[in-house]
């Protein structure tokens, strides 16, 4: 079987969008309080803001894929300063915590595998996501919200 990991963004990335105030569109963040219902996911520590919790939300440019299927993505992230998340075997809670996500493949020249995406329920996501990372074409796998389509965890193989 094999071992994956979900990878948190750069620690530098959130430092800079909480310094500068400005996210990578050199659009202003956007600050918000976190409330009950859980749709405030940090991208830097993958742990869902908790209620009170001041977020900030801003446009972020995934760094892959690059060329005809890149796109920014709106994302949350802790106005505070918060440990980045070790990557480990396993979905992170902010995945386990979406209701519908979809997992998306790509390969070694950045294009979408239509053939191994697929919108599911995260309780089911294991399954896509294990089929397109053990796929040969697979270099990485990007899991976004299904509704809104904001990233939330880039995948990767784990060698052993």
């Amino acid at each position: 079987m094999t071992r994956y990991r979900c990878v948190p963004i750069p620690t530098e990335t959130a430092d800079r969008f909480r310094t500068t105030g400005l996210d990578d569109r050199d659009n202003p963040v956007r600050r918000v309080v976190a409330t009950a219902d859980g749709g405030f996911p940090c991208r830097h520590c993958l742990q869902l803001g908790r209620p009170g919790e001041t977020m900030l939300l801003g446009s972020y440019d995934l760094p892959e894929p690059r060329g005809i299927y890149w796109t920014p993505s709106p994302i949350f992230l802790h106005a505070d300063e918060c440990k980045r998340a070790e990557p480990a075997d396993g979905l992170a809670p902010i995945v386990r915590a979406n209701t519908l996500v979809s997992v998306r493949a790509y390969d070694a020249d950045h294009l979408c595998l239509y053939d191994l995406g697929q919108v599911c329920p995260e309780s089911e996501a294991e399954v896509p996501l294990r089929r397109a990372l053990d796929d040969p074409r697979t270099r990485f796998v990007n899991i976004h919200t299904a509704r809104p389509g904001c990233l939330l965890s880039r995948v990767e193989r784990v060698a052993d």
